[in-house]
This record gives C-alpha cells, sequence and structure tokens, in this order.
C-alpha cells in the first residue's frame, strides 16, 4: 500500500527545475563553477574557512579518517545509534570501532562520561553524530579529546545550521561532515559536503576526491591547465554541477524550511506532550537546530510493541521509520565487544514519525491521534 502520509517530503519548486536547466545549457554538468559556488556558500553559512563538495556523506567521512592519519589497528570511538556509514567509514581505514552508549532515552547523542571511559592508548579519534540535529555535549568531547589527544570528526549529516554554543555544528572538531541525501534539510538526491577549518585538510581533501590528481577537468577544458600529476591514492568523490544546483537553491530556502520543520515539531510536543508511556527525546533542548526527524521512544516496551504500534500506523496511511538498528548488532559488526543497553533499548523501541516542513495541521494532527490510539490499542 502506499502511504497517504509519507515520512518526509520533499520541498521543491520551480527554482529547482530551473537551476538545472541552466547548467545542462551551459554544456558542463560535471565539478565545475556551480560546485565551487556552493562550497563558497556553504562555508560562508557554517562559518567555516574550508568546504569541499564531495558524492555523499559517506565519502566525506571516508576521507576524514584518511585526512587524519587513522590506520590499522587503530581504535575510533563512535555510536552504534546511527546510520551504518559513520562506522562504514573508519573500517574504510583499516582502524577499529569502539562503540559508545547513548547519554539516554531522552538524549540519544553520544555519552561523553562513557566514551572516557573507552580511551584506550590505540584510542585515534572520535566520530560523534549530531542525532536528529541535536548536539552532542561537545564542550565534554573537545576537552577529552584535547587533553587525551584524540581527532574528532563530526558526522553532521542531520544538522546544517544546527548550533551549539554560538558556533554551528560541523565547526567544532577537526572535520565536520555534511549530506544532501534526498530525505535530508539540503536535498540534491546524492552529494554531501566537507567542512575544515585546517587548510592542510582541505588541500588534500581536494586531491582526494579527484583520483588524486593535482588539475580537475574543469580546469583543463577551461585552459587554465594543460596536464595534471597524480600524488596521492585518491577516489571519484566529486560532486557534480547539476546537483550543486539543487543544492544552492536549497541552501537558500534553508532557514525558512527549518523554521517549519519547527513549527512541526512544536505541534507535536503540545501534542504528545504528557502521554503516558512515552518519551520525547531533546524535548526540554531550546536552541536553533535543523529538526531533521522527530523520534520518540515507547518507556518500558519491548521491539514487539514498538513494531506492532508501527504496523497499526502503517494500517492508516502513516509511513514511520526507526533511527536506528543498532550498528553492532548487524552481523558485519557482531564480533566486536560492545555492552550498550541504552543503545539496545532505543533500538528497540524508537518510532520516527513524519516530519516535513510540508507537513499540514490536519494531517498532523491524524498523526498524533492515531498514535495515541496506536498506543493504547497495543
Amino acid at each position: 500500500m502506499g502511504y497517504t502520509i509519507p515520512l518526509f517530503d520533499l520541498n521543491y519548486g520551480p527554482e529547482e527545475e530551473e537551476a538545472v536547466v541552466r547548467v545542462l545549457r551551459s554544456r558542463w554538468i560535471s565539478t565545475g563553477p556551480v560546485t565551487e559556488e556552493l562550497e563558497r556558500r556553504f562555508a560562508a553559512m557554517v562559518g567555516a574557512p574550508h568546504a569541499v563538495g564531495v558524492t555523499n556523506c559517506t565519502a566525506a567521512l571516508h576521507m576524514a579518517c584518511r585526512l587524519l592519519g587513522l590506520g590499522e589497528g587503530d581504535e575510533v570511538i563512535t555510536p552504534s545509534l546511527t546510520f551504518v556509514a559513520t562506522v562504514n567509514a573508519i573500517r574504510y581505514v583499516g582502524a577499529v570501532p569502539v562503540f559508545c552508549d547513548i547519554a539516554g532515552t531522552d538524549d540519544l547523542t553520544l555519552d561523553p562520561v562513557r566514551l572516557e571511559r573507552l580511551v584506550t592508548e590505540r584510542t585515534r579519534a572520535v566520530v560523534v553524530m549530531h542525532y536528529a540535529g541535536f548536539p552532542c555535549a561537545m564542550g565534554r568531547i573537545m576537552e577529552i579529546a584535547r587533553r587525551r589527544r584524540l581527532g574528532v570528526i563530526e558526522d553532521a549529516s542531520h544538522a546544517p545550521l544546527s548550533d551549539c554554543g554560538g558556533r554551528a555544528l560541523g565547526t567544532i572538531g577537526d572535520i565536520g561532515c555534511f549530506s544532501f541525501f534526498s530525505n535530508k534539510n539540503i536535498s540534491t538526491g546524492e552529494g554531501g559536503m566537507l567542512v575544515t577549518g585546517n587548510r592542510e585538510y582541505c588541500e588534500r581533501a581536494r586531491l582526494l576526491r579527484s583520483h588524486g590528481m593535482t588539475s580537475l577537468s574543469y580546469e583543463r577544458a577551461m585552459g587554465h591547465r594543460t596536464s595534471y600529476d597524480v600524488v596521492d591514492l585518491g577516489y571519484n568523490y566529486r560532486l557534480d554541477d547539476i546537483r550543486a544546483a539543487l543544492g544552492l537553491v536549497q541552501l537558500g530556502r534553508l532557514r525558512e524550511d527549518i523554521e517549519d520543520r519547527a513549527a512541526v515539531r512544536r505541534r507535536y510536543l503540545d501534542g504528545l506532550g504528557g502521554t503516558e508511556g512515552l518519551i520525547i527525546p531533546f524535548r526540554e533542548h531550546g536552541g536553533y537546530v535543523s529538526n531533521y526527524i522527530f523520534p520518540v521512544v515507547l518507556d518500558g516496551s519491548t521491539r514487539e510493541r514498538r513494531d506492532r504500534v508501527r504496523e497499526t500506523l502503517k494500517a492508516r496511511g502513516i509511513a514511520t521509520s526507526v533511527h536506528y538498528p543498532a550498528v553492532h548488532r548487524f552481523s558485519i559488526y557482531r564480533h566486536l565487544p560492545a555492552e550498550l543497553p541504552l543503545t539496545e533499548y532505543a533500538a528497540d523501541c524508537e518510532i520516527t514519525l513524519p516530519l516535513y516542513a510540508g507537513l499540514g495541521g490536519e494531517a498532523q494532527e491524524h498523526v498524533i491521534r492515531s498514535f495515541k490510539e496506536a498506543l493504547r490499542g497495543n
């Protein structure tokens, strides 16, 4: 069956179509001037000195691990309650993920107290993930990282423009990684951005994203270069100008999108606040955040009951999701030691309700009413 209320929806208009047509008519569709403009504007938006457009956030995370010099046998502390790409990037360079539990069922981000307990002489870095756009405890995490001489990579795929103490998430650690996947606040289908305050990291990232080549095809086509050398073992991680054109339009409407999402979140808080047996993570958070998703956690529940609630909503045409199945439970990672009781409970009992800028009040009331009835009936 199709859903009458999807989990997310694009906020596209004619501006996106026109931007793509302009790129097609320019006769240059790969990495070029539009990608460069998106990099400049994105860097200015988040307050980062440098930004590098890439194919997706996974590529940004992989390159971030390379830039920090992570390699075989190095330990990297990371959450398990995240999309698997956060952890896969660590394995791409031969490093070992060390899973850290979350702060609680009301705060689904990395617990800094548990993080410090996991640091050993082999620990080289921490990869944090700002769940739903809400900041990890970055002050505490950065203090630990500086004292223990650890690199910090921010998976900010949920968090464009989210604020933490006056700084944009993704700009606090050594490297920040953003996603432009189709369901993100900035949607280009595929795509992402790496940001950093380190010029050397930026220059090497530009090499790594394009096979380690010293010049781009666009530079040679325009007569700016006539040859190239290959000076590093790189990848094909380039963002193209078609997607960059979409990104520029999306960037221009980001703040409006976040405000619309914030209104949806407020309606959820008003409608679900005080519901017995329900935890709303980050409920009291008052800072500026991207409001990427709206997660709730069933209190004193089980995975089976959570799944029955989701099935009830599905029967009423309401899409839901789970953010996320715990990474340490996947077959590929089960061999790694992990004691994560809070993560496992959240993975079993979390439900993500629909949240997007265009979710109207009447439709949202249907979600709230149906969800409460599903809780009572299951």
